[in-house]
């Protein structure tokens, strides 16, 4: 039986890459992307590289929740299992941005999409048991600062510095969801990794910024979209212990634990927050 895989912001940098590998390895894709023609591109780009590879396109902007329950719908009624599913899409907004259901649009983004699809898409995934669910998260999750369960997609005003720390939030809330959806799924195999300092074309709101990333990536401080997707392709795809955050940033295993992260109530208190904010009952 072909395995079946989904990335999200499969459009264009790691994703791209991700799914590319994915293919080469012989699984069926579905690539979620917010733009259908960065979207047709990089299916276009991975079947010239991989000419038997079956890719197919899925548009959906991860900030907008019926958008996110539509392309769950569409998923679900394409495929009846999946095996993998990577939840790479993520947003770095330099200002505050508000989403179309009045939640700051870097949390609504990063954490409350994937949150929703990958709720939505359980069953499939314990059908295809065991699977593996892999968060694209960062070590910026250290940079996350005092923040409110009850007011996480709260919008408020920030500049590039405050953006640090809401981005550093959004990716400590993909590590909390991860070791909580580990505990409650069903033969799924869960995790959250940092793939390191990626040119991956995060920022884009930064004249130059796109630029100054691929000259980077040619030194040993930023590393090439391929060479990020190995450890993120490696979890998707393998055995791994579940629950756990895996850091491929040099010394990264050397850092000490977050505090949050030894928090089972704080987990909890996260995944039940999340649910009234996506409405996750309502159809």
């Amino acid at each position: 039986m072909d395995e079946i895989a989904i990335v999200t912001g499969a459009s264009s940098g790691l994703g791209k890459e991700i799914a590319r590998e994915l293919a080469r390895m012989g699984y069926r894709l579905g690539l979620v992307c917010r733009s259908p023609v960065r979207g047709r591109d990089a299916v276009a780009d991975i079947e010239r590289s991989v000419p038997e590879a079956d890719v197919e396109l899925f548009q959906a902007d991860l900030s907008v929740q019926a958008d996110v329950r539509d392309v769950a719908a569409r998923l679900l009624d394409r495929y009846e299992r999946i095996d993998a599913l990577v939840n790479n899409a993520g947003v770095h907004n330099l200002r505050a941005k508000v989403s179309a259901d009045g939640y700051d649009r870097m949390i609504a983004t990063n954490h409350l999409g994937p949150f929703l699809l990958t709720t939505l898409l359980l069953e499939a995934l314990e059908r295809a048991a065991p699977s593996r669910v892999v968060m694209v998260a960062s070590e910026a999750h250290r940079h996350a600062g005092r923040w409110d369960v009850e007011r996480l997609a709260e919008p408020g005003a920030y500049g590039p510095v405050g953006s640090m720390r809401v981005y550093g939030r959004s990716k400590l809330l993909n590590i909390l969801f991860a070791q909580e959806l580990a505990e409650r799924a069903k033969g799924v195999i869960v995790n959250a990794v940092c793939p390191g300092l990626v040119a991956t074309g995060l920022v884009r709101d930064v004249p130059g910024a796109e630029r100054a990333e691929r000259v980077m990536a040619h030194t040993p401080l930023v590393r090439t979209p391929a060479q990020g997707a190995r450890m993120v392709v490696k979890l998707a795809t393998e055995g791994f212990d579940s629950g756990r955050f895996y850091s491929t940033t040099p010394g990264g295993q050397w850092l000490p634990v977050a505090a949050e992260r030894k928090d089972a109530g704080l987990r909890r208190a996260v995944w039940e927050r999340s649910e009234a904010l996506v409405r996750l009952g309502e159809r």
